[in-house]
């Protein structure tokens, strides 16, 4: 593992860069400022390292204008509807900056905070392990409670595995959902939309103007349906309704079967037939967000010149089911309240070949 200074936000704290190495091809890089992974180099089917990453070569673009690339997402990951929630018969209004919703936890969430970073103990398996900590004041974006934050971040020693464990206590009730936004292109470059994708669900969310969820639907003869691997670029510009309203995929799936016995269930399987990568997401959470980059629209440019457009990078955010505290809890919409004595945990992997 290595580190660096990065540069220092507008008020002087120092942002940090660490490198972490598995020693089998996987580089994994990440800077103290929302956790952010701003390179992850794998090889591709002749072994040549490439970064499969969105991201920018510089502290500013982050600070200024990044629209999530690589960040840790919290307190709240997507959308829950009107900026508000009732918890306990308490009103609690958030930051709005999504329409009339709150995305990923406001205005300043916590992919623009400064998290604290130090090297962690690799366990058995391990290569090399970094620990995110962040706390979350009472209040902080209109969310009630301090929350005490980590993800690890661990690199497999035996393949190219990415882990991500996550852990939150509060000492007030509050809601919690994290996840990472990281922006995959396994190609490296140009578009993701020939990739094929394959996504362990039977039924989606469908969402209303705003993209919330209303009811869930089954994928079945639908531009939905990702339980065989499909090039996804060959059905996004059907006139499906909910391809126009998000403008793409944009959506909610809910994973399908239990978890297995190390708690985690195949969510995604991810595949670019030119570089011959592969990547399959693991999780405990119920649900999945694929996001295929329809905001990308040429204004962002990346290291080297390049320009992001529309489709050049697809997100799989693992997680629970968007908009949840305005649902009563059950199988469909499980809970996302965490209280005072318990330990919210998640666990996400990110397996290469």
């Amino acid at each position: 593992m290595e580190c660096r200074d990065y540069g220092q936000l507008p008020d002087g704290r120092v942002v940090h860069e660490y490198t972490l190495s598995n020693g089998l091809g996987l580089t994994l890089t990440a800077i103290t400022l929302g956790g952010i992974v701003t390179r992850l180099c794998v090889p591709d089917a002749r072994g040549e390292s490439g970064n499969v990453v969105l991201g920018f070569d510089n502290l500013d673009d982050y600070v200024q204008r990044n629209p999530f690339f690589g960040a840790l997402i919290g307190r709240y990951g997507n959308r829950i509807a009107g900026a508000s929630f009732e918890l306990d018969g308490h009103a609690y209004p958030l930051t709005c900056n999504n329409g009339p919703n709150c995305l990923h936890g406001g205005t300043i969430g916590f992919g623009h905070r400064l998290w604290q970073a130090e090297p962690g103990e690799p366990g058995p398996g391990e290569a090399a392990v970094l620990v995110l900590r962040y706390t979350s004041p009472d209040g902080e974006q209109g969310f009630p409670g301090e929350l005490q934050v980590q993800a690890r971040y661990a690199l497999s020693a035996r393949c190219n595995e990415w882990r991500i464990d996550y852990e939150a206590t509060t000492d007030r009730p509050t809601v919690v959902n994290l996840t990472h936004h990281g922006y995959f292109n396994l190609a490296g470059e140009g578009s993701a939309l020939g990739h094929r994708l394959a996504l362990a669900a039977s039924r989606y969310s469908e969402v209303d103007a705003h993209l919330i969820p209303q009811r869930h639907a089954a994928v079945e003869g639908t531009p939905f349906d990702f339980r065989e691997p499909t090039v996804i670029e060959s059905r996004i510009r059907q006139a499906h309704p909910q391809l126009v309203l998000a403008k793409g995929y944009d959506h909610n799936w809910l994973l399908d079967g239990p978890p297995g016995p190390d708690g985690l269930r195949l969510a995604a399987t991810l595949e670019d037939p030119a570089s011959g990568r592969r990547m399959q997401v693991l999780t405990t959470e119920p649900a999945l967000q694929f996001y295929s980059g329809n905001f990308l629209d040429g204004s962002l440019v990346g290291p080297g010149g390049r320009i992001y457009r529309q489709g050049d990078g697809l997100c799989l955010e693992t997680q629970h089911n968007p908009d949840s505290p305005h649902h009563e809890a059950g199988p469909d919409w499980p809970s996302t309240v965490l209280r005072p004595g318990e330990v919210w945990r998640s666990t996400t992997v990110h397996r290469f070949s």
